[in-house]
């Protein structure tokens, strides 16, 4: 949690293979995050949580991941890595 906010945040779709794929390869890595199944949501949450994926994602795509400050889009390990040491090289320079 950064300012009372998740830092990894997962906006997927249940029956999206490639959530699936990047919930496992989070899940593995011992990576703790907060998900949003937008098509399991219905009402006002439905409508927050996809204002707040458009905010990061303007396409609305699937999977969407939210690592701090940065966004990945679809399931690029890569660059999943990638945010994860930023994260962590910015936990230690906080204490």
């Amino acid at each position: 949690m950064r300012n009372g906010r998740p830092e990894v945040v997962l906006y997927a779709l249940l029956t999206c293979p490639h959530c699936r794929r990047l919930k496992e390869y989070l899940h593995d890595r011992g990576v703790s995050f907060e998900i949003h199944h937008v098509d399991l949501l219905t009402g006002e949450e439905r409508s927050l949580a996809l204002d707040a994926l458009k905010r990061k994602n303007p396409a609305c795509t699937f999977p969407t991941l939210v690592l701090g400050d940065r966004v990945v889009v679809g399931y690029r390990p890569e660059e999943i890595e990638e945010g994860l040491r930023e994260l962590t090289r910015r936990r230690e320079s906080y204490g």
